[in-house]
């Protein structure tokens, strides 16, 4: 029998929790608390010891022993609607459906013993292409994380709510590998045909956001929408300058889409339909590693109360945030709404782009600071989703590492990615969008030998792209990626333009430069319908 249910007083009339609870099949006889208010959250975090305030209010919770994603535990249910449209391998891992079942049902008795916290939102700021969702967590923080990440519906859009897929995220529950057929006791688990995403034995709050995301990956392109992990932001005197901006961890997505001058659409992951495009998410999910208000002066004052920082620390005996401390982890991260920033468009919508820019840290530091891409090149680009990490020093010596993520998300893309690919060229060439590769990463030599490209100088370029100086030319070509390169641009010294020239020995950058370039045509060999995507 169901047990009192604890309610939010303002919602008495409007919300059904029962029918919430229907819906996530869980019968409890423990509280319920159900859809409680930003507020109410943060009190009942505080009293059940998740979590300590900060001096700017925010919420500092400790995720345990997960303090990232998981992907080689993230699995997909096989069965008649999967079977022939994912692309299984290592990172779509299939699942059984049978043992999905049991489960399943064992985590739904699990919770019918603790005390739960239940809220209903919504996925896409398009109502068109929405997913409207029911969340279950035995946390009362990670619920908070799902107020801050996903929109938030109206008391309208509340009435008579039915949900399109129910989440039930239980860190202390934990699988039988055994038994569960996983390979810990920690799981992430989409069932895209019952519409039921399952996180388990981890408390990154970080799998339930990705396990969305990927959900809408699969669905959208049966509508023709292409779902993206890109930020985007918009002209504040031009609605119609939509820029998208794609890039793996450490290449300034989110340095780059923070723009004074222009308003944030959204800074993970978006859908481009016929309409336009459109933010997946009510929030932001940033980086907080050495955070300073002098560097990120939107993403610093956005962390108030109603926030949440993960895996910081606190300076000691005082309530200041040490965003130096990586003590738990680099991958520090604070939740917020998308509200908290000063130039956010609200709704989170914006029409067809005009510029996309692919970023890189190239740490071998030949790829040109800025290129304009063809439509092909784009879709290569795409597919390859490159970037280049430095490893860590041994004997006082550091070598890049080329990483590849294809669509700059391959972690999250159930689908081959040519179906990815070939939406994208197809709306490239519909909307006649400028593509450009912009490398924020070395020029003069590779790291260690050469220099960052100066953040001036980048944001320079992209705005010389925004207003459309850099496309009216002239170019030139590398002889290497055959990319086209500007010869001019304001605030920028040319010769940076050209990689070749910023390094004291050509003939060294000709070598590097085709070792890279080898390290492509590897790559793309190894995707094997990667000439299918190509026109």
């Amino acid at each position: 029998m169901v047990a009192e249910v604890v309610r939010n007083p303002r919602f008495v009339q409007e919300l059904p929790e029962e029918a919430a609870l229907n819906f996530l099949g869980v019968r409890t006889s423990k509280d319920v608390y159900f859809q409680l208010s930003p507020t109410e959250l943060v009190e009942h975090a505080l009293r059940r010891g998740e979590g300590a305030l900060t001096e700017t209010g925010a919420l500092m919770c400790a995720t345990g022993r997960y303090t990232g994603r998981s992907p080689k535990d993230r699995y997909i249910v096989r069965d008649s609607l999967t079977e022939g449209r994912v692309d299984w391998g290592n990172v779509n891992i299939p699942y059984d459906e049978a043992r999905f079942e049991q489960l399943h049902r064992r985590m739904r008795h699990y919770v019918e013993y603790h005390p739960v916290f239940v809220r209903y939102a919504l996925a896409g700021a398009d109502p068109a292409h929405q997913l409207k969702l029911c969340i279950l967590t035995t946390s009362a923080w990670q619920n908070l994380f799902c107020t801050n990440m996903f929109l938030r519906p109206t008391a309208d859009e509340l009435t008579d709510f039915e949900p399109d897929f129910t989440i039930l995220a239980v860190p202390d529950f934990l699988a039988n590998p055994a038994e569960d057929q996983t390979r810990g006791t920690n799981f992430a688990i989409l069932n895209l045909s019952k519409r039921v995403i399952l996180v388990g034995g981890t408390g990154y709050a970080g799998e339930i956001k990705k396990g969305v995301f990927s959900a809408l990956n699969f669905l959208l392109p049966q509508k023709n929408v292409m779902p993206m992990h890109c930020s985007a932001n918009v002209d504040l005197n031009n609605s119609t300058d939509v820029a998208l901006f794609f890039g793996l961890s450490g290449t300034g997505k989110t340095t780059l889409s923070a723009d004074p001058e222009r308003g944030l659409i959204g800074d993970d992951e978006h859908g481009w339909s016929d309409e336009g495009i459109f933010n997946f998410e009510g929030g932001c999910y940033a980086k907080v590693i050495d955070l300073t208000r002098e560097r990120e002066p939107q993403i610093f004052d956005a962390i108030r109360y109603g926030s949440i920082v993960e895996n910081t620390r606190m300076i000691r005996n005082s309530r200041t945030v040490d965003y130096t401390d990586t003590t738990l982890t680099e991958n520090t991260r604070t939740s917020y709404p998308i509200s908290f920033i000063g130039n956010a468009v609200e709704p989170s919508v914006g029409t067809h782009p005009r510029n996309i820019f692919f970023l890189t840290c190239d740490a071998f530091g030949v790829l040109p600071p800025i290129a304009r891409l063809t439509t092909e090149q784009a879709m290569d680009y795409f597919v390859l989703g490159y970037t280049a990490r430095v490893a860590g020093t041994e004997m006082g010596v550091t070598e890049p590492q080329a990483t590849f993520s294809a669509c700059f998300g391959a972690a999250f893309m159930p689908l081959h990615v040519s179906e990815y690919a070939r939406m994208l060229g197809d709306k490239i060439r519909q909307h006649g969008v400028n593509v450009w590769l912009v490398n924020t990463g070395w020029t003069g030599g590779g790291f260690g030998v050469g220099q960052r490209m100066k953040l001036s100088h980048t944001r320079s370029l992209i705005r010389a792209a925004l207003t459309g100086q850099l496309a009216e030319g002239p170019f030139v070509m590398h002889p290497v990626f055959n990319l086209a390169m500007p010869t001019a641009c304001p605030d920028v010294p040319a010769p940076i333009l050209d990689p070749r020239q910023t390094w004291a020995d050509p003939m060294a950058y000709d070598a590097k430069a085709n070792h890279l370039n080898s390290l492509f045509v590897d790559k793309r060999a190894s995707l094997t319908s990667a000439t299918s995507v190509t026109v």
